[in-house]
Order: C-alpha cells, then structure tokens, then sequence
C-alpha cells in the first residue's frame, strides 16, 4: 500500500490552540493535551467571572454612595436615598450616582435635599 499524507486539518487545529495559550506558562503551553485542558478552565473561568464582575462593581457603588451620604451628615442610608429616588422617580443608576458622589459631592448633596422636598 502507499503510504498517505494526512492533511492539514489537525495541525491548524492545534495551531489555532496554541495561539490561545501562547501565554501561558510551562507545558500549560507547550503540550496539546494540557493546553486543551487548561483553555476549557480559562473559558470557564471568564464565563464566571463576567457574572462575579458585575456584582463586584454594584457592591463597589453602593460602598461609595453609602461612605458619602455618611459622611455628608445627609442624614440618610443608603437605602432611605435610593427608595426615595425611586418615589421621585429620578432615573440616576448606581453607577452614576457613585460617579457624582466621588467627582463633586456638593451635587450629591443638591440631590439628597431634592428627594426630601
């Protein structure tokens, strides 16, 4: 029998994982079992981590919003500002309102005292 040349197909594959892991250290990016391996926890990784990430943040807003109304002697909590935000219907997301109380605290301040009006 003749010997036949197999194709290309596998080697791009492989290559196409390398590239991924090109990054990684020691054999996490030099043998093929482990580099597969290793590129199925780093995806599972980030797929979690997206989730954690946007919960890290809301936590992190609502720690500066809360620290600044404290410390601004409002004399509010976090969550009597945020229900009455609510009732006045003022569509300022955490997000924003963290932004504010760290940029310009006299504004937060302005904001505050509208709510209670």
């Amino acid at each position: 029998m003749t010997r036949i040349k197999r194709g290309y197909i596998a080697r791009r594959r492989r290559t196409k994982i390398r590239l991924f892991a090109s990054t990684f250290r020691g054999a996490h990016s030099r043998l093929t079992r482990t580099i597969t391996q290793q590129k199925i926890r780093a995806l599972v990784s980030a797929h979690r981590d997206r989730g954690r990430q946007k919960r890290d943040f809301r936590r992190l807003w609502i720690t500066r919003i809360n620290a600044v109304i404290r410390d601004n002697k409002v004399y509010f909590s976090y969550s009597k500002l945020i229900n009455n935000l609510y009732k006045k219907q003022l569509l300022l997301n955490r997000k924003i309102l963290a932004q504010i109380a760290i940029l310009n605290k006299s504004c937060l301040y302005m904001i505050s005292t509208e709510i209670i009006k």
